[in-house]
Formats: C-alpha cells, sequence, structure tokens
C-alpha cells in the first residue's frame, strides 16, 4: 500500500472479534485507509476481524484504497439490511432509554436461552448462517488469494486439538473465514479438510506471531474492541457468563503481550541476540470509552443507527490516535505493557 510520493509508515494491524461491534474496527480502518502515508503490511483478524481483514485486503486487491473502504461500507451497510437483523431487535423500553443493548428484548431472551439448552446440531440441523450469504457477495476471494502486498492471517482453533490454525492469503476461502467466526453454541464446527474448527478467538484473539516472523514492519497496531478490564463484580448469571467469555477470549493475546514484553527486557538488558529477536513496539487503539458501557448482547444488534454510531467512534479515536503517536512507528511503542501487568509479574 505505498505511496510513491510520500514517506509510509508500515504497520501491524491485530483485529480483534467481537460481532457487530466490529464496526468500531471498520471506522479505524476507514481513517487508515484515508492515510496516505501509512502502510499497511499485513492484518491478523479472529472472528469479526478476519471478516473485517478480508473485506480490506479483496477490496484493495481490486480498487487499492478506494476499493478497500468501499468493500467495508458497502459490507456494514448489507448487515444492517439483512436477516442477521431481522431475527433479534431491541426492546421499546431499549428504544425509549436510548440504549443499544437487546439485554429486554424477548426474541433475544428467548434466542439465548435456546442457544443454552440446545445445540446447534439440534435447533439448526441444515446450518443455516446468515452469514455465509454476506460473505459470498461482498468478498472476492480470488481477489484476496492473489493479494500481494497485504498479508493476510486468520485464525480458527481446532476443535479436536485445541489448537490455532493460522490461514494466509492462498489459504483463505470462505470456510476459513466462517471458520474464524464459529461460535460452538450458536453454530455447527466448520469442516476444513475434515478437520473442525471454531471460532479463533478461543486461542488467539487475534494471533500475533506471525508478525514476528513473517513481517519486515515491527509496529503492531491492535484495535482492542473487548475490555481487558471491568470493574466490580458481575452479580447476575448473565453477567458472570459475559465477563468469562471476556476473560477467555483475551487471554491468548494477554500471553502474547506478556511473551513480548518479556523478550523487550531481555534485549534492554542485553541478555539475547537482538540479531536473532527482535523487539516489536506495541500500539493500541482502545475503544474502551465507547464500548464498555455496552453490554454483550449489543454484539448482536446490527441495526444501521448502531453500526453508523460504532463506525463513527472508530474513527474518532483513530484519528485522534494516529495525530498523537504517528511520530512513534518504527521508533518505540506508545503503549506501556508495564501498564497492563504488575510490576513484579513475569511470563511462565
Amino acid at each position: 500500500m505505498k505511496d510513491k510520493n510520500k514517506p509510509t509508515k508500515a504497520i501491524n494491524l491485530a483485529l480483534q472479534g467481537g460481532g457487530s461491534h466490529g464496526a468500531f474496527t471498520w471506522g479505524v480502518l476507514d481513517y487508515f485507509l484515508d492515510q496516505r502515508s501509512l502502510e499497511i503490511e499485513s492484518i491478523s483478524g479472529t472472528s469479526a476481524g478476519a471478516v473485517n481483514a478480508a473485506l480490506l485486503i479483496s477490496g484493495y486487491e481490486a480498487g487499492g484504497r478506494a476499493g478497500a473502504k468501499q468493500a467495508l461500507a458497502d459490507f456494514w451497510r448489507a448487515v444492517s439490511s439483512s436477516s442477521l437483523h431481522k431475527l433479534v431487535s431491541r426492546s421499546l423500553f431499549d428504544h425509549f432509554n436510548s440504549r443499544w443493548s437487546l439485554d429486554d428484548s424477548p426474541a433475544f431472551l428467548w434466542f439465548d436461552l435456546m442457544t443454552r439448552v440446545t445445540s446447534p446440531y439440534q435447533i439448526n440441523p441444515l446450518n443455516i448462517n446468515p452469514l455465509k450469504t454476506l460473505l459470498q457477495s461482498h468478498i472476492d476471494f480470488n481477489q484476496l488469494n492473489c493479494c500481494t502486498e497485504i498479508k493476510i492471517f486468520i485464525s480458527a482453533t481446532n476443535v479436536e486439538t485445541g489448537q490455532v490454525k493460522v490461514f494466509r492469503n492462498r489459504e483463505v476461502d470462505i470456510d476459513v473465514v466462517l471458520a474464524s467466526t464459529c461460535l460452538p453454541l450458536l453454530f455447527q464446527a466448520v469442516e476444513i479438510e475434515n478437520i473442525p474448527y471454531w471460532d479463533g478467538g478461543f486461542m488467539g484473539n487475534p494471533i500475533l506471531y506471525p508478525f514476528y516472523y513473517e513481517c519486515d514492519s515491527r509496529d503492531i497496531v491492535i484495535v482492542k474492541i473487548n475490555p481487558f478490564a471491568r470493574t466490580g463484580t458481575p452479580k447476575t448469571a448473565r453477567e458472570i457468563l459475559n465477563r468469562m467469555d471476556e476473560i477467555n477470549f483475551n487471554s491468548s493475546l494477554i500471553k502474547d503481550l506478556r511473551s513480548i514484553r518479556f523478550v523487550q527486557k531481555l534485549l534492554a538488558e542485553h541478555k539475547i541476540d537482538d540479531e536473532k529477536y527482535k523487539a516489536m513496539l506495541i500500539h493500541v487503539i482502545d475503544g474502551d470509552e465507547h464500548l464498555l458501557p455496552l453490554s454483550a448482547s449489543s454484539k448482536f444488534n446490527t441495526e444501521w443507527d448502531f453500526i453508523e454510531h460504532l463506525y463513527n467512534c472508530g474513527r474518532e479515536i483513530a484519528e485522534k490516535w494516529f495525530k498523537g503517536n504517528r511520530k512513534h512507528l518504527g521508533k518505540k511503542s506508545s503503549f506501556d505493557l508495564d501498564d497492563l501487568f504488575d510490576s513484579d509479574d513475569q511470563p511462565d
């Protein structure tokens, strides 16, 4: 994604999953695509992050930056008018109180209950997935497979081994993206070469290690849409389950960041070879200001007003981050990992 007329700074993007909250990431990507001085070398994505990554790269291969922006915009607009939106909607109470939550939606409550007492093999034996139709309509996988300017790393979890599987440009097809988005209580496992896969978030949300070995840029920009911390003790069953999911889907990323911090310290103390190991520079675009107040059920809200709100929040935060931290790219981390971990915390 180089612009010959301007000096560029290359970054690797790490995109978390989070249902419709992925529209926040769309806003971030849309802003980045407008910055001609910024080059995206690679994207690692899981679940909604994988969808955004595939849209951007297939659109870019077909029509450059403008094509990438259009592919993202067309998809998210289509999400709001698809059957995904018709399945559940906000209650009148939530509308009246300007809440994006689906917590009081009778349809959502019934749907949530059914996923906890029946398996998708029982409740959805035909394995109908509305997302599949959207992906087929908006992602040109042939273009994605041919793209050499931007690398893609999509994660899915091998159900049998519990290990992460990373798919790269030429391997990515619709089944790979569906596997990365496959929540096991909602959809049947996606089989790829006779191996069943679930959502990549269990083992990498998103995965970071391909950046160390396969990319030139040391800068990793994490677009975080799942909170690491949440004040207070969850008390209701729903709050407990939601917080359990947040901790579970962040655990692999936190482990990766802890390992990066450990290597950074060893390099700073000259205890390992700096020609063999490189210090990765970590940057975080944090959506907590806008996303933390939202309930987990809002991840299933696909109303256009909500999608557009998240998009605008993403652009706003991305602009603020870029103007304040562009000078750090290629030089140092703008996110202090010591703030994430206790001072005496050491990797396992």
